[in-house]
């Protein structure tokens, strides 16, 4: 027989609004957070055997000074924040959630890539500023852009959001590569599989979709940025960590490539000192504060996801 369930999510205010939070609040006794500072962890922790989290860190120092808790629901699909080995250790029980963002990653990275290639922002000012209606013409072509029809659009990370973007470049009629940073998914896509560095220096588009770890940290160096053509796009959608954001700066400013859209940062919430805030050309840069997840559809899921897995685990 299992304890009673007391719940303490510390970070609610990332989920936003939702209407299926309920959901979770059924499951037993339920305190929430909109946010938790890391001094504020353990005092709030305690007395609670079910921590939900999504980017509160829950370390050794939290475990140990928490000994209550039985299960950390990580309220995302990333669990770096969590110390996996010491949870191991102290029989503590680990779930997260995967696949309920890759529909609305996927959208989002269509999204901030047109919204780079056609030139939305500049287009729309025309328009609103009065100098359409100005024009003795119907149209105009201030800025050049193209069709993704048999163009290389390369994929970093070939997991199921890499697949579903994959399906989508390819209804464009996109020509698709990829690189796998895990090794892992090199048979059975259907794509041609190419080393890294071919990768960057063939592809009209870069999307990034691997997650952040010792083998993906700073994957996108200065040289590797500079080994792509200057009229690609790089597209960041799987953790700040993994360009170089100083080096990305500098591509931009040099006009070494065409422009990139990013959701994720290094520092989130960006710092005020990132070197992408000063870029010279900052309409070739698209900055969105980590919310390609966050549909509302995707938002629903996580949270059903959610108390699935505090069920689950409370009725073994």
């Amino acid at each position: 027989m299992k304890n009673p369930i007391k719940m303490v999510f510390l970070d609610a205010v990332t989920v936003g609004e939702i209407d299926n939070l309920p959901a979770i609040q059924s499951q037993g006794e339920y305190t929430a957070y909109e946010t938790t500072l890391p001094e504020q962890r353990m005092e709030r922790i305690r007395g609670h055997n079910v921590v939900l989290t999504n980017k509160v860190v829950i370390d050794r120092e939290v475990m140990d000074g928490c000994p209550e808790i039985e299960l950390i629901c990580v309220v995302a699909t990333g669990m770096n924040n969590i110390d996996l080995e010491h949870a191991a250790n102290k029989r503590i029980t680990v779930k997260n959630v995967a696949g309920y963002s890759t529909e609305s990653v996927t959208q989002s990275t269509f999204s901030m890539l047109f919204y780079l290639m056609h030139s939305s922002a500049y287009y729309d000012d025309y328009v609103k500023s009065g100098e359409y209606a100005r024009s003795l013409v119907f149209t105009h072509q201030g800025r050049m852009f193209w069709e993704l029809k048999n163009k290389i659009f390369g994929i970093i990370g070939m997991g199921n959001i890499g697949k579903r973007i994959a399906q989508v470049a390819q209804a464009f009629g996109a020509r698709v590569a990829y690189y796998s940073t895990s090794g892992k998914n090199l048979e059975g896509t259907g794509y041609p599989h190419l080393p890294l560095d071919e990768l960057l220096s063939t592809a009209d588009v870069v999307s990034i979709h691997c997650p952040l770890n010792n083998d993906t940290r700073n994957l996108l160096n200065e040289d590797r940025i500079k080994r792509m053509k200057p009229t690609a796009y790089l597209l960041n959608m799987g953790r700040g960590g993994i360009v170089d954001e100083q080096a990305l700066a500098s591509a931009i400013d040099e006009h070494r490539i065409a422009g990139a859209a990013l959701d994720v940062l290094t520092s989130e919430p960006i710092s005020k000192d990132n070197p992408l805030l000063r870029v010279r050309n900052p309409e070739k840069i698209f900055i969105t504060p980590h919310i390609a997840w966050a549909s509302r559809e995707a938002r629903r899921l996580l949270i059903e996801k959610t108390a699935e897995n505090v069920r689950s685990y409370f009725a073994q």
